[in-house]
């Protein structure tokens, strides 16, 4: 009961980072425009997203715009939007494996090697599905934080930190402790079998002697 409840739980957690990790690659608020110098009455918000700029009306009017040319795209950009993808895809067959280990446990517990293969591959997905989210959005939060707080840098420019970086980070914690969860259930999975064939089992053998006597009794531990 204890491992599937483990396993439930990770599906969970690794259901909703899934959920958060598509929501922060499409949402645009990873860069937000930052309000300083005392300006109290602001008509317009400007977001930055990975694939389109919004302006933001009074939260009225809501205008965006998706990116011309990719070749005007800064590497960073280009770099992140290859791994928010790539999290995206991992996370969907990391999601899809925990379903499968889930049903094949209920189905079946004779099979514990069969088992620790959906619980490993769904792990090791979800862990590097947390690692690749984490990159860009902690990568964009340490660039913002930068030129926020450098002089040289104009205050028309500043930017805060977006919603869809708090939603990565969530995400990001989220599916890093299901991939961990799996790892664990694998492991008890894993050692299962062998503590049972390494555990002292008695085996006695009879031999007799080439004269007929009485036999002699063999005793092998395995």
């Amino acid at each position: 009961m204890s491992c599937c409840a483990l396993q439930i739980t990770g599906l969970i957690f690794g259901g909703v980072g899934m959920v958060g990790t598509l929501a922060a690659t499409a949402m645009p608020q990873w860069r937000v425009s930052a309000f300083i110098e005392g300006n109290i009455v602001v008509f317009e918000t400007i977001w930055e997203g990975l694939w389109m700029d919004c302006i933001s009306q009074l939260g009225i009017r809501l205008q965006c715009k998706f990116y011309d040319s990719l070749l005007a795209l800064s590497p960073s950009l280009e770099v992140f939007r290859a791994l928010m993808c790539i999290a995206v895809g991992l996370s969907i067959i990391a999601f899809l494996m925990g379903i499968a280990g889930v049903k094949y446990t209920r189905q079946t517990k004779k099979d514990p090697q069969g088992i620790s293969v959906f619980m490993l591959t769904a792990g090791i997905a979800f862990l590097l599905t947390g690692v690749l989210v984490l990159v860009p959005v902690s990568w964009t939060g340490g660039s913002i934080i930068r030129d926020f707080y450098d002089p040289n840098v104009p205050a028309p420019l500043k930017r805060e930190l977006g919603a869809a970086l708090y939603v990565g980070w969530v995400s990001s914690a989220l599916l890093i402790t299901a991939g961990t969860m799996y790892c664990s259930f694998w492991c008890l999975a894993d050692a299962s079998p062998r503590s049972r064939y390494l555990s002292p089992s008695r085996h006695r053998w009879q031999k007799r002697d080439f004269a007929g006597g009485k036999s002699l009794s063999l005793h092998a531990y395995v």
